[in-house]
Order: C-alpha cells, then sequence, then structure tokens
C-alpha cells in the first residue's frame, strides 16, 4: 500500500482527474466507501478491497477507494496497486468506529473531483457508509451491509445502537439503489429486494495442510480481541480449554490483538492454563495460512448476531480444518454438524470443551469434516464467482445521471 502523507498534491490530483477523464477512458467510476480498509485486517476490509480490484479489473469501470484514516485528521491519497485510495481524516474512534464532522463536505468534494458515478458504500459500523449513501446526490448507489444486531450486551453501547438499527439504518437502506447483505443475519437480509452475497475466500491461498489428525493437537482462535467485542467469546474459550486438563499435549493458540489481551492473559493465569496457552499477537499472509493450515481445528465461541459471517470459518474450511462452533449469529449458516464442523450453544464452556475433545480424539471424523470444508469452500466461497455477481449486480443498475465533467486543473489554466 503506497500512501502520501499530509494534504493531496495537485500533482496526485490532476492524476486521478486524467484517470478519470472519459474519454477513451471507462465507461463508469465506482466509489468504493468503507470506515476500515486494507492494510488494517478484518473481514469487511478484506471484503471491500475484493470488490475494489474486481471493479478495476474489469475494462468498463474504474474503481476508487475513499476510506478512513488511522493515523489522525489529515486527508492522504495513496494507492491499493492500480486502485487510488483516499484516506480521510479522522477525528476521533469510538470503539472500532472512525468519525469525523468534516466527511460530508469531503465525501461530496471527492465524489465531484474524481467523478464518481455510482458509490458502493460499505456499513460494519455506523457512520462514513451510511454518509456515502446519503450525500450520494443523484448517483446510484450500492449499500453493502457487513453486520447483524450490534446489540452486545453492553449497559451503555445498547441503547444507542438499537436507536441507531431503529431509527437511522432504515432510512439508509431505502436510500441505496440497491442493498447487499453479506450473510443471513445481516440486517439488510431482512428488507425485500435484498441480495446476498457472502464474503469469499482465496483458494490459491488458502490451501489444505495435512490431515487433521495428523496435525498437532492445536485449537486455534482468530479475531479481534478488544473489549468492546467481548461477544467474541474468547473468554469462554479459555475456560472451556481448562476443562480439557486431561489432554496434556493440547494447546490453545489465540491469535489476534486489541485491547482486551491484557483480561485474557490474566483469565489463563487465573485457569492455570498459561504453559498451555499461545497469544500470538496478529498474524497476515504467509504465517496465517501456516497457522491455519496446521492447527487440529478453530474454535469460534462467539455469542450474538454480532458475529454475522465470519470470514475465518471460510478460510479454515479452505485449509481443510475442521469447525467447532457457537451456534449463535451467523456461524450456523457456515457450519452443518457433523459435516464440516461441530455447533455448541454459546456461554457454554462444557459443550465447547466437549466438542473439542471430540475432535482432537476422533481423528477419522476430523478428517471426514476437513475434507467436506474444503469442498464447501469450492462450491460457495469461490472469491471470483462472488465478485462476478457484484459486477452483474453493478452493472444492473440504471444509467446514472450525465455528470457534469469538471475540467482539469490544466483546462482550467489554459482557459484563463
Amino acid at each position: 500500500m503506497k500512501t502520501v502523507l499530509g494534504h493531496p498534491s495537485d500533482r496526485t490530483v490532476e492524476v486521478f482527474e486524467r484517470a478519470a477523464d472519459g474519454s477513451g477512458g471507462p465507461l463508469h467510476t465506482i466509489a468504493v466507501v468503507a470506515p476500515n480498509y486494507p492494510p488494517r485486517v478484518g473481514g469487511a476490509e478484506n471484503y471491500a478491497a475484493r470488490v475494489a480490484h474486481a471493479i478495476a479489473d474489469d475494462p468498463a469501470l474504474r474503481a476508487v477507494v475513499i476510506t478512513a484514516s488511522t493515523t489522525g485528521w489529515r486527508t492522504s491519497v495513496g494507492a491499493d496497486g492500480d486502485v487510488p485510495v483516499i484516506r480521510l481524516g479522522t477525528w476521533a474512534r469510538l470503539s472500532n468506529t472512525p468519525v469525523s464532522p468534516l466527511w460530508p463536505l469531503q465525501l461530496r468534494r471527492w465524489f465531484r473531483r474524481l467523478q464518481v458515478d455510482i458509490v458502493n458504500a460499505h456499513g460494519p459500523v455506523p457512520g462514513l457508509g451510511d454518509l456515502a449513501v446519503v450525500f450520494s446526490g443523484r448517483r446510484p448507489t450500492v449499500m453493502t451491509y457487513h453486520a447483524g444486531s450490534m446489540i452486545k450486551g453492553h449497559r451503555f453501547h445498547d441503547p444507542l445502537a438499537g436507536w441507531y438499527e431503529r431509527y437511522i439504518l432504515p432510512r439508509v437502506f431505502a436510500r441505496a439503489s440497491a442493498l447487499v447483505a453479506v450473510a443471513p443475519v445481516s440486517l439488510a437480509s431482512r428488507y425485500p429486494g435484498a441480495i446476498q452475497i457472502t464474503p469469499g475466500v482465496d483458494l490459491e491461498r488458502f490451501t489444505p495442510g495435512p490431515p487433521p489428525s495428523t496435525r498437532p493437537r492445536t485449537i486455534l482462535y482468530v479475531g479481534r480481541m478488544d473489549r468492546g467485542s467481548s461477544w467474541k467469546g474468547i473468554d469462554v474459550l479459555l475456560r472451556a480449554f481448562a476443562v480439557l486438563s486431561d489432554l496434556p499435549d493440547a494447546r490453545l493458540r489465540l491469535v489476534g490483538g486489541g485491547n482486551a489481551l491484557p483480561d485474557h492473559v490474566a483469565l489463563a493465569e487465573q485457569l492455570g492454563i498459561t504453559d498451555r496457552v499461545e497469544f500470538t499477537g496478529a498474524l497476515t499472509g504467509d504465517a496465517l495460512v501456516a497457522a491455519v493450515q496446521s492447527a487440529a481445528m478453530i474454535a469460534l465461541a462467539s455469542r450474538t448476531e454480532a458475529e454475522c459471517h465470519p470470514l475465518v470459518l471460510i478460510e479454515a474450511m479452505a485449509c481443510g480444518t475442521p469447525i467447532v462452533g457457537s451456534d449463535a449469529g451467523g456461524i450456523p449458516y457456515i457450519v452443518t454438524p457433523g459435516i464440516n464442523g461441530l455447533l455448541v450453544p454459546p456461554d457454554d464452556p462444557e459443550a465447547l470443551a466437549a466438542a473439542c475433545r471430540r475432535l482432537l480424539q476422533d481423528g477419522d471424523l476430523a478428517d471426514r469434516m476437513g475434507t467436506a470444508g474444503r469442498l464447501r469452500a469450492v462450491e460457495r466461497y469461490a472469491w471470483p464467482t462472488l465478485t462476478d455477481r457484484y459486477l452483474q449486480l453493478l452493472r444492473s443498475l440504471p444509467p446514472p445521471p450525465t455528470p457534469v465533467r469538471h475540467r482539469s486543473r490544466q483546462q482550467r489554466r489554459t482557459a484563463r
């Protein structure tokens, strides 16, 4: 990811203006607007990047990404390969949500400057995606919603989240020309006409490891460890692993980072399992693939519908790794019990421990589930198939109103 820090330079903006020039260029420019974008790690970030690159690869389309900065209040301009990336200045972050009062004005400015014809907004959290739909003008918009309910059992957070879901989000959905739900539990899936396009997996990168029965007895978790994401149930997983004290060669590997990491380390010490638990921090690239390929299973103990469509489970299936998950959120739509994994009730460490024990001790079952998972990943979650559906949706939108093509800086100078 190449980034130019500071305010956008005149030279960089002129490059974008020339790229957006309709003469001999792409037919339509599509702005992919997401609150977070790589190199920040996450399922919604990966999804938005895949869509942006699929658009860029289409000779009839041009992609530009507008996202929030992770480095401060200044806007920066860079590129993700061939895709221009505008990172709007962020004034603050509330949990996982970047915010700035300047975004409405900045979005309008960049939509005009880059001659955007269609807006594809991604909304895993309130904020930038919603604003992109509201301030899109007469441009067709596609709202892609990545979250289930944001009600997470937090005393102070839940009333505000409930108000947003009841009064604000429906207005945003109604404003969009098309609505994409990334999972059956996405709030967008409740609306007539919503299209479901799930996240996918790179099947050439996430490939099967050795049979699960031959792997070390490692239970793997991959995901955030933030206090605002307590619904991930990492504490439940730690308590379940403590029950497996009769399997001394079993290990629990927790991949990820966040401000709740010290809490989980303290709980592991309290449970007396520190010597069998590894906190690796965040892993990406080949290191992440290797971790998934070498684990005996992957476990996800999420509590609520906030777990909409966990990408890590799809990556596990692609690697032939069986799954143990809680019967919550989007997990049951990925895991078929007895086929590619096992499901347990949420918030039940004993049941979670029993399911993990079963897979660790029944190698034939683990191998069958790993094979079935890979087959399901190939059949349902190949990225090229899913991005093709996305491009078909974008092409099906009514033609955008003929934009007023703003003259480039050089044309304005020549006119003077």
